[in-house]
């Protein structure tokens, strides 16, 4: 059976793994290191990962393309939090013996929850609000009312028809678009499915639910985002590359839009020297969407039952590409 002695937990940014699994469990001679911080750039990695034999990923927070896995002798399981990781080379960890496995999905009702929050941010201003009864300030804002608005949600998949529904209970016009919506599910939830442009022309709150690929990158570019209302707000609690940063940096700065709120962002942690700390109108939240004690449980109690599979030589969860 495999030896376990040294694993390393990546990116607990809030120091709370333990909290989450009995990672005791673990044999005796076992090494645990945790990483508050993020590692850095690829030579980072490699320099902090090389003694290694068992490394948890959370998410997509640290790659591991070719050229980091080809550079860590000892690794011999990767866990990544969740079915499948897109910052995972999984051929290329195969090809150097690396066994990659996964744990249980979690997330999507949280992710849905964390959207609506954003979304009542940026209409009742609240982040403005609260910073202004601290300092003295009271009513500075007059909120928007989401009863009758239109609710545009680009892609209708778990996530996103979960946000669906919600609009629906607040009595909002709720439609929907993407490349393979799937009409008669939209039908039977109770949105009205229509063109790309239509939702983005007509719709006061736009929210973004899609996976991405190289089909779906750059979606919402400089074109897309002249085609919203002035008054339109934007929320994307799904990925960064989805939308054109700078095009929407623009909109924000010129007024085009009215404003946005953003749970992802290109670089994370977000760099001290970002635009987006200087965007008006604007909501930022630091990738929330599935840090919750339910995703959480899922997430590090799974993996450690990953590494204890692994060591008893019947691995779980393998993920195959």
């Amino acid at each position: 059976m495999p030896e376990i002695r040294r694993v390393a937990i990546l990116d607990d940014y809030q120091g709370v793994a333990h909290r989450y699994a009995d990672w005791s469990a673990l044999p005796d001679n076992a090494r645990i290191t945790v990483f508050t911080e993020p590692l850095g750039g690829a030579d980072d990695v490699v320099a902090a990962l090389r003694p290694f034999d068992v490394v948890v990923a959370m998410r997509e927070r640290t790659a591991f393309p070719a050229t980091v896995v080809d550079r860590l002798p000892n690794l011999c399981l990767l866990v990544t939090t969740g079915p499948i990781n897109a910052a995972i080379d999984v051929a290329a960890a195969r090809q150097r013996g690396i066994m990659v496995s996964g744990t249980r999905g979690a997330g999507l009702t949280a992710t849905a929850e964390l959207t609506w929050a954003l979304i009542h941010a940026l209409t009742r201003s609240i982040p403005a609000e609260d910073r202004g009864v601290r300092t003295g300030a009271w009513q500075q804002s007059v909120g928007r009312d989401l009863h009758g608005v239109r609710l545009g949600v680009i892609g209708l998949g778990a996530v996103g028809t979960s946000v669906a529904r919600i609009g629906l209970a607040f009595g909002m016009d709720v439609v929907a678009w993407s490349s393979h919506l799937d009409q008669a599910h939209a039908r039977a939830v109770g949105v009205t499915p229509v063109g790309k442009e239509e939702l983005l022309t007509t719709s006061g709150i736009v929210t973004v639910h899609l996976k991405l690929s190289a089909r779906t990158a750059g979606l919402l570019g400089r074109r897309e985002l002249g085609l919203m209302r002035p008054d339109a707000l934007l929320v994307n609690t799904s990925r960064a590359a989805l939308i054109d940063e700078q095009a929407l940096v623009e909109a924000l700065h010129s007024g085009s839009i009215g404003g946005a709120a953003l749970d992802v962002h290109p670089v994370e942690p977000l760099p001290l020297d970002s635009p987006w700390r200087t965007a008006p109108r604007t909501v930022l939240t630091p990738h929330l969407g599935y840090v919750t004690e339910g995703t959480y449980n899922i997430f590090f109690s799974d993996a450690l039952e990953g590494i204890l599979a692994y060591a008893a030589g019947a691995p779980i969860r393998v993920v195959a590409s």
